[in-house]
């Protein structure tokens, strides 16, 4: 039996140089028992980690061979790791993406910097290494999202620089009813000021430099707009905090709430901006639908609920991370070194709960 050692973060102690002892699951198909497949660690779901067997066996052709089951397993655990792929370069994992997903989508209305290198692929977020990153599920707050995003190792961080990932059917689970509930009710507001020197300009963001152009987008993706003196911007839109998944007709908690949330500002950022801008200047804050505040401890135990489904492993080189982005929230913890991950998002799905 071929054991997969538990990659736990630093600071796990309880599963230092243990095996998963699971057994590589094996289906049938035509080229299915090239796949290796084991969880990361014991008792956990995700990510399932699939090697190719032989490891010399292409990826692209792999993934195109095994698609259904390769589906089936996206679904049953959110997040598929695929470890000694064969990997290296951008070019390979540009290479790579058709198999993935038959339509790319561009990164609209966008929220930390990144670069754009190829059609289908872009440089992770270019945030501040110093910086944690929420986990939040991409672009959940645009009308078309990504059914699908992937992540590429070309460089793991020297330390530090994991990518935690949470299943949100269990945050969702997890999250009193009596906090779910105004939220289902209400839904949640997202404000975004733009121009005033701090943040991407409303330019970068959409993608558009023609105010007439960005007007007629923003009507189309239901965004309220007020265009400030001197070519600020401020914008406005309301979401249904609860989606369900198209396949599998589960309920997840599908929102950005704690991620644009003003208490996630550092405070010494936090409170000249306040005191600069007012609440309503901010470059960015979340509401409730109705535009009242969230209390901060509902924040709290929002936030704790994610943390408390969040898990996280180790980078290799190579490593290629595949995640249902209605299915799991990923985020970025803080690292030191030379980091390089690229990402790829596709397979647009619109909503029809507006």
């Amino acid at each position: 039996m071929e054991r997969e050692l538990t990659d736990r973060c630093p600071g796990d102690e309880s599963q230092k140089g243990k095996g998963s002892g699971v057994v590589p699951d094996r289906a049938s198909g035509a080229h299915i028992a090239s796949i290796e497949s084991s969880l990361l660690w014991p008792g956990g779901a995700m990510p399932l980690v699939l090697k190719p067997r032989p490891p010399a066996l292409g990826l692209t052709q792999l993934i195109k061979d095994n698609h259904e089951w390769i589906e089936q397993k996206l679904l049953e655990h959110g997040a598929l790791l695929f470890r000694e792929s064969g990997l290296r370069s951008q070019e390979d994992f540009d290479a790579c993406i058709p198999a993935l997903w038959a339509e790319t989508m561009a990164y609209m209305e966008g929220a930390t910097p990144r670069t754009r290198l190829s059609e289908r692929v872009y440089t992770s977020t270019e945030f501040g290494p110093a910086h944690t990153i929420e986990p939040h599920n991409e672009l959940s707050y645009v009308t078309t999202f990504p059914m699908k995003i992937a992540f590429f190792c070309v460089t793991p961080a020297e330390l530090g620089g994991e990518t935690p990932i949470a299943d949100v059917r269990k945050v969702y689970r997890r999250i009193p009813k009596e906090i779910r509930d105004p939220f289902v009710e209400k839904g949640w507001m997202l404000t975004r000021n733009f121009g005033d020197g701090f943040g991407p300009t409303w330019q970068s963001c959409f993608h558009l430099a023609d105010r007439q152009e960005a007007e007629r987008y923003f009507r189309s993706a239901r965004i309220h707009f007020e265009w400030k003196p001197g070519g600020g911007l401020r914008t406005r839109q309301v979401r249904p905090a609860i989606a369900t998944h198209p396949r599998t007709g589960e309920y997840l908690w599908f929102n950005h709430i704690v991620f644009w949330h003003v208490s996630g500002l550092a405070p010494q950022l936090r409170e000249p901006l306040l005191e600069e801008y007012g609440e309503s200047g901010l470059p960015y804050n979340t509401y409730y639908g109705d535009g009242t505040k969230i209390e901060p401890e509902v924040i709290d135990i929002i936030r704790d609920a994610i943390r408390a489904e969040s898990v996280a492993f180790r980078w290799q080189a190579g490593d290629l991370l595949l995640l249902d982005n209605m299915l799991v929230a990923h985020g970025r913890n803080p690292y030191t070194g030379v980091r390089r991950l690229l990402a790829g998002m596709g397979e647009p799905y619109s909503r029809a709960d507006m």
